[in-house]
Order: C-alpha cells, then structure tokens, then sequence
C-alpha cells in the first residue's frame, strides 16, 4: 500500500509540473497546429505553423514586424499583438508588399553599411489609402532563429524608435506657413550664417552647416537648408497655430495602427513655447518622432494636403483622412521640394526619368540624456 500511495503521489507531482512549467507536449502541438497564419494580400506566407513547429518562409523578410512565437503564444511583434486571433486559427492578413519590403531592406543593408551606422529603418507608404507597403529594419531579423538574436535585433525600430527629425521638418513647416500666408516661394529673406533669436536676456544662436548667399528665397531656404532662413519663416508665426500644424501632421501622438505597437514621440506642450522652442522645432531639434511618423506626415505633401492613417493589416478600422493643408499649398511645397533634390543632390539622391521630392535632414543623436558629440 505504501509503494502505491508513493506512486500515486509522484504522479500528481509530476502532473503540477507539467502544469507549472509547461503544458505537455500534446497540447503545445495542438496549439501550433491551430494557430492561424500571417500573409500578405498577394498571398505571401509569411509566418505558419507546420509539423508542430512555428515556421516563418521569408527568413529574415519583414522579421521585426512579424515577431516571433514561443512555445504556446506569440512573444514579439505581430505574433504578439495578434496573438488572441491567431490563436483562434483566424489570418491576420498584411499590407506589406513583399516586393517592395525585399527591396527596401536590401538598400538599407547597403546604406548601413555604407555609412557604418549602427541601425537603421525605412517606411514606404502607399499615398491614398496609408497602406504600409514596406517596414524595414537593418541588422535583419529572422524569426526562425529568434534565441539566437538578441532582443535589440528583434525591436521593429521603423515603429518603436524615436529621434529628432532634423531638417526634415523644415518641408512640413515652410507648407504649413505658405498656407497661413506667412511666406511665399519667392519671399527673400537676410541669411548670415548664424542669427540671434529671442530678447536680449534670453535667447540663442542659431547656426547654419552649409555655405549659401547672404540673402535666400523661401525656396532656397530649403535648398540650403538654412535654419537662419527657417527662423525668419516662423517668425511671426503664432505658437499655438505652429503648434497645432505639427499636431496635424500626427506628430506628439500615437500612430493609429489598431493593436500593432508604435511610439508616439514627443512634442512639448505649448505653454513651454517661446521664440527659440518655435524656431529650434521649424527645423525638428526637441521634437522626436517615429521613422513611421515621419512617413505619414510627409505623404500629407504627397496625397494632395490629407493626413491619411497608415494601415498595416487588411480590414482594421481606419480614422478618416483629415485635411491639414490645400491641394494647392501641397502643390507648391512638392515643386519646392523637388529643387531640393534637382538642384542640390541629384546625383546622390536623383534617379533619372522620376521628378522626386524630398528633404534631407541630420540631427544630433541623444545618448544618455545629452548630445553625443
């Protein structure tokens, strides 16, 4: 009697571990057999379940966004976010286009290297409706082999990752001041090299990087990229009006993906606002955004003056576009911004028989708490 009673008790102990430390194996396959896949609207597969076993056939192609599954639930990216409906057996599916994702990553990689950055993303957008078309992220990400990779590898850094966008504001800003009658493309302004903004008790210097004429356009203001020039084009721009632009344009706020994680960035409020706050976020230093916030606010420019939601799986909800500028001020900022690439950059960042538009934008990095030098 005692033998059994002992057997008996080990078998119970055995069976709360199980329960403690994992479901049996039984189990964990049924739930990976049930598990619903995720595709793209091509019918790509990009993650499925097979022979008891979570499988993901792209590889490394669009591994950050997908994440990866654990033994019984998903842990990261939209394996996790998804992870109920998958759960059910239901598809979540994409609207990623494989194609344009493989080639976004492979001239990331290249830039990457090129420059020998420690990371990078890249976001492409389909105008009209928001689709996000590709969501790249360098050094890749395969979920096949996720425990091999560590967790910085597996960040979808295109939608989580925040940095001060630089000059690039300064096309957003110059369209939501042509809109306000606050400037024009032709409007000349006194450009030196360095200008003082503020009182004379407070305030800063405002510096220029690149050589340019004593006196610039509006248009050449964003040719030069000069942050004298922008600190003449908001001016007289009112911090609250500035202010809500920005907000506009969907920075200092979430991105409106249903269920799928993104940053908000940061946009400080505006009762913290005077003369060098104003001019120091027309040209996007203590601002940060997303390299996804950054897509959308510019497709503003492109979709003709509509924000327009980026969307990421087929059928979710969507906000209605929001007007922001006309189609006319979108206009005139898009040719702008086309002398930017032809006269300024074309050979490193024109491509013949396209008319691009564009903005090219450096910041300083934060580490720490301060600008690393």
């Amino acid at each position: 009697m005692q033998f059994i009673a002992l057997l008996a008790f080990c078998t119970l102990v055995w069976a709360y571990a199980q329960l403690e430390w994992g479901l049996p194996q039984g189990v964990r396959r049924a739930v990976v057999q049930v598990r619903g896949s995720i595709v793209t609207e091509d019918g790509s597969v990009l993650a499925r379940s097979m022979n008891d076993r979570r499988v993901y056939p792209g590889g490394s192609l669009a591994g950050q966004v997908i994440g990866m599954m654990g033994d019984t639930n998903g842990l990261e990216g939209l394996e996790a976010a998804y992870d109920s409906r998958l759960a059910a057996g239901e598809n979540v599916t994409l609207t990623l286009d494989p194609v344009i994702q493989a080639a976004a990553e492979g001239v990331l990689k290249a830039a990457v290297l090129e420059h020998q950055a420690q990371y990078g993303s890249v976001v492409a957008l389909d105008t009209k409706t928001g689709k996000i078309l590709a969501a790249a992220n360098y050094p890749a990400f395969d979920p096949n082999t996720w425990k091999a990779q560590s967790a910085q590898v597996w960040r979808n850094r295109a939608f989580l990752d925040n940095f001060e966008p630089g000059s690039t504001i300064k096309g957003l800003v110059v369209a939501a001041a042509i809109q306000e009658g606050l400037t024009t493309p032709d409007s000349l302004y006194s450009t030196p090299m360095t200008r003082w903004v503020g009182t004379r008790r407070v305030g800063a210097t405002i510096h220029d990087a690149v050589p340019h004429p004593a006196m610039l356009t509006t248009k050449q203001i964003l040719r030069y990229s000069s942050n004298v020039g922008m600190s003449h084009v908001v001016e007289h721009f009112p911090n609250q009006l500035l202010h809500d632009y920005l907000r506009q344009y969907g920075f200092g706020q979430g991105v409106l993906l249903p269920v799928a994680r993104s940053a908000s960035g940061s946009l400080q409020p505006v009762r913290n606002w005077d003369d060098v706050v104003r001019t120091t976020n027309a040209f996007g230093q203590g601002m940060s955004a997303t390299t996804l916030q950054l897509a959308a606010a510019y497709n503003t420019l492109a979709n003709g003056g509509l924000y327009t939601a980026p969307r990421l799986v087929v059928g979710e909800t969507q906000p209605p576009a929001r007007e922001v500028i006309s189609a006319q001020t979108a206009r005139t900022t898009r040719e702008l911004l086309r002398a930017v690439i032809s006269d300024g950059i074309p050979q490193a960042a024109g491509i013949k028989g396209y008319a691009l538009a564009g903005k090219t934008g450096t910041a300083q990095v934060v580490v720490d708490g301060r600008y690393s030098s």
